[in-house]
């Protein structure tokens, strides 16, 4: 499904969970350097845009344009693999969790080099979430639709020469993407929470029904606690978030 298509079916209410987390912002605004003039690709409804530079963004969902709060940088119709703008017409490009769903990754990035010096993108490296408990515990079907990430984290970083630095996910992030309540379980028995993260509509109503009931059991019953002791206190943890900075 194109990525269009996809958030205006599960980005309705994605500003219900999906914010700009402080800790994870400060790391990407941080790589953007001295830039200036940024171009937010995949821009969603405008979570890590920086307030102090300006962005131009780049979404194709008209769901997800029409989130985007008032004041909000202007915001262009267009996809990541066919930018409408020339050469190095900006200091820096971004693209935050978005990349996974473009046709052709690689070419979306290549355009971000293009039209920009500076290319930073906010991504998981897929692999790396298998020590993620819901992944692990609940969600043997995640490496079927891992497939959306392909090619590797690593390729992509290789196509325009990016290096790759780790970002841990902090206990309480404000951003509900799939793995940001690794230490609140609780919160994935939320329907809004659900809708805001992709993987649950990849992987499809069935799977995610089963998780839940097997979830909210283990709650209950203090499985879930004894199987997940070691995490109970961790003020952050690595699940393969990374940033690629060209």
């Amino acid at each position: 499904m194109p990525v269009s298509q996809l958030y205006d079916t599960i980005g309705r209410t994605y500003t219900v969970t999906r914010r700009t987390d402080p800790k994870i912002a400060a790391r990407i605004w941080a790589a953007l350097g001295d830039a200036q003039t940024v171009l937010n690709v995949g821009a969603g409804t405008g979570s890590y845009e920086p307030a102090n530079r300006d962005v131009t963004a780049v979404e194709p969902s008209a769901t997800m344009r029409a989130q985007r709060p008032a004041g909000s940088a202007r915001c262009v119709g267009a996809a990541a693999e066919r930018l409408p703008f020339a050469d190095n017409s900006f200091d820096a490009a971004m693209a935050v969790l978005s990349d996974h769903h473009w046709t052709d990754p690689i070419a979306g990035l290549r355009e971000m080099r293009r039209v920009a010096r500076r290319v930073v993108v906010f991504q998981f490296d897929v692999p790396l979430l298998d020590r993620f408990w819901l992944t692990r515990d609940y969600l043997p079907e995640f490496g079927e639709v891992a497939g959306w990430q392909r090619p590797s984290l690593t390729k992509r970083a290789a196509a325009i020469g990016a290096r790759l630095e780790p970002v841990p996910v902090p206990w309480d992030c404000a951003d509900g993407f799939f793995c940001a309540y690794w230490r609140r379980p609780e919160r994935y028995l939320e329907t809004e929470v659900r809708r805001g993260i992709s993987v649950f509509a990849a992987l499809g109503a069935e799977v995610e029904e089963r998780m839940v009931h097997a979830l909210r059991a283990d709650l209950a019953s203090g499985r879930w606690a004894a199987r997940n002791e070691d995490i109970a206190t961790l003020a952050e943890v690595d699940f393969g978030a990374r940033l690629l900075i060209a």
